[in-house]
């Protein structure tokens, strides 16, 4: 199986396709991040398994990459890096949804910084704090708009007693105010600033009272590249870390200086010739305009490949694959070139239409999306490009990836063991 983009199969993987996640893209796009939010630290979200990444080895290129928080949605996400040898020398680590009942207190014996969103949690981090003899670091999340996770500005004014009286029996310090952006992806809106003024009294609050705190936060991907009056001292990017645009309505990756990390190559499972009008895959949605070639490609909605993004609907064209080379190759005179998913997207295979002269051949190596600057620029696909053929967003796309995909991790060119 091939470990990089355009290399040749090894022997070392048997499923018939991989991710393949460029370690030193991370590092650079956390690096390029930095540069956007220069007055902050950077706290690299690895939620999710680093949105499909690989949470372990993401997080490890995000801190070379110069980020000096992780963050991890999940307690056993958070407890995961801490059992992998990160320690809090190396970054703090942030976790922030759990329920009732949630191992606090393991949390809490790793020196994992917890999110307080309800009066039952800050009960429960006190509880913990006091089984343990350790100090809980707590950031107190405000709902300042976003109607999900967090405390009403009246909620926050009500549990803050409780808090503070915490804070001076020892059980919890009060390290961080945050909050979360309902529409950063939309940066002209008014909701963006009317949340930033929200969060700003909710801060004024907090400290009012006598909190010390060390850091506020409210920018994720989106406001750390267009909102720099959302930096404050901590800046929260998570799909951007991953190279990928979290508004590309209004400028790609390219433009950001960021460079897609994941890239999802298969190998073609079966080449051969059929005649004009032949149905393609359920329910023939897709037939051939000509005496052609058709290729199968072993992976399918099971393994993360959208449905939506089949090429069966005359209004909206299938998912794009590269065919015949590498990036590099596109547009050259060589055979690269996209195509586009000829039919319904299975469960574990989509069909592609070569053509009536492809050379292609079973085990031959597909992309279908990866580090390319994108089909708008004229280059190869990108997970943006799938998500547009999708109807979704490209967090969706890199993250539902499936677990028997396996992941390849390189440095550059060069693969990490």
């Amino acid at each position: 199986m091939t470990t990089a983009p355009g290399s040749s199969p090894t022997p070392s993987l048997d499923f018939p396709a991989r991710v393949v996640v460029d370690l030193d893209a991370i590092a650079r796009n956390v690096g390029a991040l930095a540069g956007h939010a220069p007055s902050a630290q950077v706290m690299a979200v690895v939620k999710a398994d680093a949105y499909g990444h690989g949470l372990v080895p993401s997080a490890r290129a995000a801190l070379a990459g110069g980020a000096t928080w992780l963050g991890a949605a999940q307690v056993p996400e958070a407890l995961a890096l801490r059992a992998a040898g990160i320690t809090p020398s190396d970054a703090r680590v942030l976790t922030w949804l759990y329920a009732p009942g949630a191992p606090l207190d393991a949390a809490l014996e790793a020196d994992v910084d917890v999110s307080v969103h309800a009066a039952w949690a800050l009960d429960e981090v006190v509880a913990a704090a006091r089984a343990t003899g350790r100090t809980a670091r707590v950031h107190l999340k405000v709902d300042t708009g976003l109607g999900r996770n967090g405390l009403t500005p009246a909620d926050l004014a009500d549990l803050l007693p409780a808090a503070r009286q915490a804070e001076a029996d020892g059980a919890v310090r009060l390290v961080g105010v945050w909050s979360h952006l309902a529409f950063a992806d939309d940066p002209g809106n008014p909701t963006v600033l009317h949340q930033a003024e929200v969060f700003d009294d909710a801060v004024r609050l907090v400290e009012a009272a006598g909190a010390g705190l060390e850091v506020r936060h409210l920018a994720n991907s989106a406001a750390t590249l267009t909102a720099p009056r959302m930096h404050y001292d901590l800046v929260r990017p998570g799909i951007a870390v991953y190279g990928i645009s979290p508004v590309p309505q209004v400028s790609d990756s390219v433009a950001y200086g960021l460079v897609p990390a994941m890239t999802f190559e298969a190998e073609l499972a079966n080449v051969k010739r059929v005649g004009a009008g032949h149905g393609v895959s359920y329910a023939h949605r897709y037939t051939t305009a000509q005496d052609t070639m058709l290729g199968v490609v072993p992976v399918g909605y099971a393994d993360g490949v959208p449905r939506h993004a089949s090429g069966d609907l005359p209004e909206r064209p299938g998912g794009p694959v590269l065919v015949g080379g590498t990036a590099d190759e596109l547009g050259s005179d060589g055979a690269a070139r996209v195509l586009r998913v000829a039919g319904r997207v299975c469960m574990d295979q989509l069909v592609l239409d070569l053509g009536p002269w492809a050379t292609e051949q079973a085990g031959d190596v597909v992309t279908l999306f990866g580090a390319g600057t994108g089909l708008a620029r004229g280059g190869a696909p990108t997970a943006q490009d799938w998500a547009d053929a999708a109807g979704t967003i490209a967090y969706e796309i890199v993250t539902r990836v499936g677990t028997r995909v396996p992941r390849v991790y390189v440095d550059g060119t060069k693969e990490v063991r």
